[in-house]
């Protein structure tokens, strides 16, 4: 039987999403009530992967945490790879090498993407290729201006941020949807330095001109949930059904809530004031309380978070005594 190991990559800082990642680390930000780490995880497990590694640096005993549980409730079992120093997507790889021995292939996940990629088969595409590398890419957002990985007509990739690998004429650029599926042979390749080392600028340019890293193209729902607008995005299109859950089956996403109208959902505990409104799409987490004639309209209240009588949460997120407009 394969040995499909994913990886998902927890140790950023989150920066841009503060100061909700002084809360919890991005990974584990809760969408609609469900850490995004378990959301991945459930996707992996549902492509049939046969265990899991974190990497930690940030909160890390907090990540470590959310991590874990996602992992049990995957049915997944999970390696913790502790990073005192961030290691960067490639030295990721090298930090964690001794959890993914004996993998037949790696899928590394971003850990701040919420994505409904079919796994299974770019894990069927990248086996039928013999590539090292395989960059899971998508069309770029409308109105996005990302860094794009272009790829040439026989689908390797030849450039990626418009400055690293060969080139070459007549590329196709795309977005990259922070998902790689890798050869183990790939891990022969990340350099012992620099430390802190990235996956795209120092592990695949020198691998391109022989076309081992590929592109494969697919469709599908992508966030990246990188700033407090996307993460209320991110939440507004779950509660909306604009997100397909089907492939999240393994991580349970709304079951732990009830839906009290279209776009509406509240989760055990939760408590409201006389008056209180819930105006579409909203979220409100376990033990919070909404007091009495305070509205929340197209936004999230974390679990335990109280909101004053009269209070208004309009486009935001309130997690705790933090209030952030998206």
């Amino acid at each position: 039987m394969a040995d499909v190991v994913g990886m998902v990559l927890c140790a950023g800082l989150g920066t841009r999403l503060r100061p909700l990642t002084l809360r919890v680390p991005k990974p584990a930000v809760p969408v609609c009530g469900l850490p995004l780490v378990s959301w991945t995880l459930g996707l992996l497990a549902g492509a049939g992967v046969s265990r899991a590694v974190v990497n930690v640096h940030h909160l890390p005993e907090a990540m470590a945490e959310a991590a874990e549980a996602g992992a049990r409730a995957a049915g997944l079992p999970l390696a913790v790879s502790r990073e005192p120093v961030i290691a960067g997507t490639g030295g990721a790889l090298r930090e964690a090498r001794r959890h993914l021995e004996g993998a037949d292939v790696i899928v590394v996940v971003n850990g701040d993407v919420l994505f409904d990629v079919d796994l299974a088969a770019a894990l069927a595409a990248h086996r039928a290729s013999g590539a090292l590398a395989t960059m899971v890419l998508l069309p770029m957002p409308a109105g996005a201006s990302y860094a794009t990985v272009d790829v040439d007509g026989a689908g390797a990739v030849r450039r990626i941020a418009g400055r690293f690998g060969p080139g070459g004429a007549g590329l196709v650029p795309w977005h990259f949807s922070g998902v790689h599926v890798l050869s183990p042979a790939l891990l022969d390749r990340v350099p012992a330095s620099p430390f802190e080392c990235d996956v795209n600028r120092h592990v695949y340019p020198p691998l391109m001109e022989s076309g081992a890293v590929r592109g494969l193209v697919v469709e599908g729902y992508w966030n990246d949930l990188g700033t407090p607008a996307r993460y209320l995005e991110a939440s507004r299109d779950v509660l909306l059904g604009r997100v397909p859950l089907a492939p999240f089956a393994r991580a349970s996403p709304l079951s732990g809530s009830r839906e009290l109208a279209e776009g509406v959902r509240v989760a055990p505990g939760a408590t409201f004031g006389d008056g209180a409104r819930l105006v579409a799409p909203c979220y409100v987490g376990a033990g919070a309380h909404v007091g009495a004639g305070a509205a929340v309209e197209d936004a999230v209240l974390w679990d335990g978070t109280a909101l004053a009588p009269g209070e208004r949460v309009v486009h935001a997120i309130a997690a705790g005594s933090d209030r952030v407009p998206a």
